[in-house]
């Protein structure tokens, strides 16, 4: 720890997920004090996000977390949009991006296993302690710093504030910050199953986006099982949703077939387009979930909240050890708002129109887009660039 780092320097993290984990491994890094609080008694081993991006890939890599990320999951270079009835409709290869990026490829593991890898790197620093059962029930923030109350009743003081505690986020309502957006009527049904969806499908890739103006389906392929993700109606009882039947009827949709699927895992997701208009307040800052949500077409949520890390952990650790003026981390709610709200909100609000529109003049454009950015190598460059999340930080952009 640098010996102008006193208490009133030590960070706050709320949150255990992959931007807090981040963000205290950027610290650790540079030997900066920080503890991270989470309310779980333990990292948890629930399926949420699977795709990381080739730049996430190459921010991780200095922590080793990579390596780890690759030996347990699997490489995706292609994507595809199909409909049953025609097959592939477009195909998209992250290898013409390997001028730009180590890792030109999508990778499908769970999110899960970075925040384990994330783990074995901060717990091999003095300087960051990860605290678990430490739920946060409230916040506030003088001119010296700002001190957090836990459900247990005990109080942690220290000079800065991150809440990357999720969507419900304890520490943007102590902040006072609002949530704004909207909430898509239907929810998304994810059931993961070991069936070989590939023995059925022609030449079907691991990372594949079905248009299909009744029922569209995304189909998706991570180390153990495949993904099926599918939308509910509005309106539709749980209960109903969770049915065996009713998951068996889903996917028979997605492949007519005599015999059950096994299904291994269902989850249902709530789907929202947020965005906090502020990403600080004083000496507190929001990251990951907790000042962006999106849909998950696109794979953009998890990878955005570790970028939003990278860049708020940098900035920190410049102020506190650089000499750098606090003023710089305003620079961080300007770098990267935009960014979730002008790219990310825009292009996973446009997959899933594109995904699931009856509309034939919409249906005909989308196909034309697609003919006419495979065709055209600029075209196609711009488009790869922008759903690896490469263009998002200014990275190949200016590459003819």
């Amino acid at each position: 720890m640098p010996e102008s780092q006193g208490q009133s320097d030590r960070v706050l993290i709320v949150g255990a997920g992959p931007a807090g984990l981040t963000i205290a491994a950027c610290l650790a890094e540079a030997g900066l004090e920080a503890t991270v609080l989470e309310a779980e008694p333990a990292l948890p081993t629930n399926l949420r996000a699977s795709t990381f991006h080739p730049p996430t890939l190459d921010m991780l890599d200095r922590f080793g977390a990579t390596q780890k990320l690759l030996e347990q999951g699997l490489i995706a270079p292609t994507f595809q949009y199909r409909t049953r009835s025609e097959g592939i409709l477009g195909e998209f290869d992250f290898g013409e991006l390997r001028d730009v990026t180590t890792w030109p490829f999508r990778l499908q593991c769970e999110q899960y296993k970075l925040n384990f890898a994330l783990l074995d790197y901060i717990d091999a620093a003095p300087s960051v302690d990860v605290r678990f059962d430490a739920a946060v029930e409230s916040a506030m923030q003088d001119e010296d710093g700002v001190t957090v109350r836990l459900a247990n009743g005990e109080t942690v003081r220290g000079g800065w504030l991150v809440g990357a505690d999720g969507a419900r986020s304890v520490v943007r309502e102590a902040l006072g910050i609002p949530f704004e957006g909207f909430t898509w009527p239907e929810a998304f049904l994810v059931i993961s199953t070991p069936f070989p969806f590939e023995e059925h499908f022609k030449n079907l890739c691991l990372v594949n986006y079905f248009a299909e103006a009744e029922d569209w389906f995304f189909l998706l392929r991570a180390p153990d099982f495949w993904r099926v993700m599918v939308p509910t109606k509005d309106g539709d009882d749980e209960a109903d949703i969770f049915a065996p039947d009713s998951v068996q009827a889903r996917l028979c949709q997605v492949l007519p077939r005599d015999e059950p699927y096994e299904v291994a895992h269902t989850t249902l997701y709530r789907v929202h387009q947020r965005v906090a208009p502020r990403y600080r307040e004083g000496r507190g800052f929001l990251a990951g979930d907790a000042a962006h949500i999106n849909n998950p077409l696109g794979g953009m949520g998890m990878n955005g909240g570790i970028h939003d890390a990278f860049n708020l952990g940098e900035k920190l650790v410049q102020v506190i050890a650089g000499g750098a003026a606090p003023v710089l981390l305003d620079d961080y709610e300007a770098e990267r708002r935009p960014v979730a709200l002008d790219y990310v909100n825009r292009i996973t609000i446009a997959n899933k129109r594109n995904l699931e529109t009856n509309d034939p003049a919409e249906q005909a454009a989308f196909r034309a887009m697609l003919r006419e950015t495979q065709a055209d190598p600029a075209k196609r460059r711009r488009y790869l660039l922008q759903a690896s999340m490469l263009a998002s930080l200014g990275i190949g952009v200016s590459v003819a």
